[in-house]
């Protein structure tokens, strides 16, 4: 067996490990350690349990301070190894995965390479030396799935705990629901729903009651897939240890509730909102995650380039006016507009938002969660707020004439307001205005200009296949091949472990920006037509969204097909 440091060594190595690469507080690791010598657990476990590090940064330091080699995704073998002879149930259990056979013995991923029982056991199984790797649990999990339980999400391992839980007949008795959404089976269920969730990179998960079945869906990438289902006569506890997890009232299930979850994934702290409503066969129930460690808050990482880019930055230093942000639901509106308040964020300037719901908490920003039962409303925020000496207004979205009016003349008072606005492209975004009876004087002289976007799957940059565009694939796409130039390059998804097969990893957006210059401007006086305006702005230079998604697709970020689906231009 491979020697491992005494224990006293490689727990102080660890814990300077992360000091040293900023990954940990020396406040935080007191108090882990406290905890450690309270419960007996490991440093290594602890960190992670609180949330306090990733678990790819507790990885890290482990393979540092045992001085064992890290498993990468490339590591773990394509078909399983001494498969038959180790039983599945122990290898998830002690979460390890056979990587491959040496001469001098197996290489072993492990969560935890201190584990000696597990490696006596393997290597008595085995008959051959065991060399440990460190291995990243969620990794090792996903190998486990893949090479030994046929791609199945461990749901199928839960069942077995829960088929003795009796089924309701009546959803009456609320006291045996709350009894049946604290059992471990359907507490593990939803837990795993969320975890898995969380490691495919799903910003939404869907749980919807069908006559015979539950169906659970990821949104990944933007698209939706289908999960394995839980059993469904575990329907009503799974739903309501999701509503106890968000404090809504279990016992309420004819209207729409709406609620937050807390809770720390593999290392990450993560935070969702959950939507209920009732539905034929039960309550349906959204689940939007919002992973903080994910999101990059950070304008040109979220796909704007130059000049939209500097256009951007050129607004949110005016000292007043209305910049707008438009797309449908999903289309990451809020996530630019948080990016850019980040941008103009600093000590001399006081910014306030007022959101339905807060996303993200932004440090040093004042933000304010609208509640209408209680007659808290944008527009009465907004109120408010002018009598808080603002600098830079936020307003999550302008659904009303009363709205719209507050935020116009806040402009015209010295303030710079942002904000978003549900139409379909940037010159729309005018017509709307003008169509919720802003007076067509005020609306030229504060609106600054209007980004409408959308978001795109990104193509995997280790599989993405390249393709030469024939000259009737230009022809479709409105490009015209110019003679003597080589023929154009787009690229196509393939699929590989790292995309899990699916060929995409990550969104970007595709955006086109309409700034208000004196031409606009004239437009809006006459009230001119949507078309109008934008002619306007592609002669003064606009680049529409689909023009935008082409240069994309044409320089491998995307594909033709994905930018056809967002834009629905033939």
């Amino acid at each position: 067996m491979a020697s491992i440091q005494t224990t006293s060594t490689w727990i102080e190595t660890f814990g300077q490990f992360l000091l040293d690469n900023g990954k940990l507080s020396a406040r935080d690791l007191d108090r882990a350690l406290r905890l450690g010598e309270e419960t007996d657990d490991g440093l290594h476990r602890i960190v992670t349990k609180l949330g306090l590090v990733t678990e790819t940064d507790a990885a890290q330091a482990l393979s540092a301070s045992l001085k064992l080699p890290l498993a990468q995704e490339d590591d773990y073998p394509s078909t399983p190894i001494h498969d038959g002879e180790i039983t599945i149930n122990f290898l998830t259990l002690h979460k390890i995965v056979p990587l491959r056979k040496e001469e001098s013995g197996l290489c072993l991923a492990m969560a935890d390479p201190t584990d000696r029982y597990a490696i006596e056991a393997m290597e008595m199984s085995i008959g051959a030396r065991i060399l440990p790797w460190v291995g990243i649990p969620a990794e090792i999990e996903n190998a486990l799935d893949r090479l030994y339980k046929s791609g199945r999400s461990g749901i199928d391992d839960m069942l077995p705990l829960a088929e003795n839980d009796t089924a309701l007949q009546t959803e009456q008795d609320i006291a045996r629901l709350r009894d049946l959404a604290s059992e471990a089976p359907v507490i593990r269920i939803v837990n795993l729903l969320i975890t898995n969730a969380v490691e495919l990179r799903a910003s939404d998960i869907h749980v919807e009651p069908f006559e015979r079945r539950l169906r659970v869906r990821y949104r990944i990438d933007g698209v939706l897939r289908e999960m394995d289902c839980p059993p469904q006569h575990l329907q009503a506890a799974i739903i309501s240890r999701i509503k106890i997890m968000a404090d809504l009232n279990i016992a309420e299930r004819r209207l729409p509730q709406d609620g937050r979850i807390k809770i720390t994934v593999r290392g990450k702290d993560v935070d969702m909102r959950v939507s209920t409503i009732p539905s034929m066969f039960g309550e349906s129930v959204v689940l939007r995650i919002l992973d903080r460690g994910e999101i990059r808050l950070d304008l040109p990482e979220l796909g704007f380039n130059e000049p939209v880019l500097s256009q951007l930055r050129d607004i949110l230093h005016q000292p007043n006016g209305v910049m707008l942000v438009t797309g449908p639901t999903g289309s990451g509106k809020t996530t630019t507009l948080y990016a850019s308040l980040l941008e103009i964020n600093k000590p001399d300037v006081k910014i306030l938002t007022v959101e339905d719901p807060i996303e993200y908490q932004l440090d040093g920003i004042n933000q304010v969660q609208v509640k209408p039962q209680i007659g808290l409303t944008f527009a009465h925020a907004l109120r408010s707020f002018l009598r808080q000496d603002p600098d830079i207004l936020m307003i999550g979205e302008i659904r009303d004439q009363e709205t719209a009016q507050i935020a116009v003349q806040a402009a015209l008072t010295g303030h710079l307001v942002l904000s978003t606005l549900h139409t379909n492209d940037a010159a729309s975004s005018i017509s709307r205005l003008l169509d919720m009876r802003i007076e067509d004087y005020l609306l030229a002289s504060t609106i600054a200009g209007v980004l409408a976007q959308r978001l795109v799957r990104t193509l995997c940059p280790h599989c993405r296949t390249p393709y030469a565009a024939t000259p009737d694939i230009l022809e479709s796409l409105g490009i015209k091949a110019e003679t003597g130039r080589e023929t154009p390059t787009l690229f196509k998804p393939k699929g590989c472990k790292r995309c899990r097969e699916s060929g995409y990893h990550g969104r970007t957006t595709i955006h086109e920006f309409l700034p208000v210059t004196d031409r606009i401007r004239k437009l809006i006086l006459r009230h001119a037509e949507v078309s109008d305006l934008r002619t306007a702005a592609q002669e003064e230079g606009m680049l529409t969204m689909y023009e935008d998604g082409l240069r994309k697709a044409m320089n491998g970020t995307t594909t033709i097909e994905e930018v056809l689906r967002v834009t629905r231009e033939a």
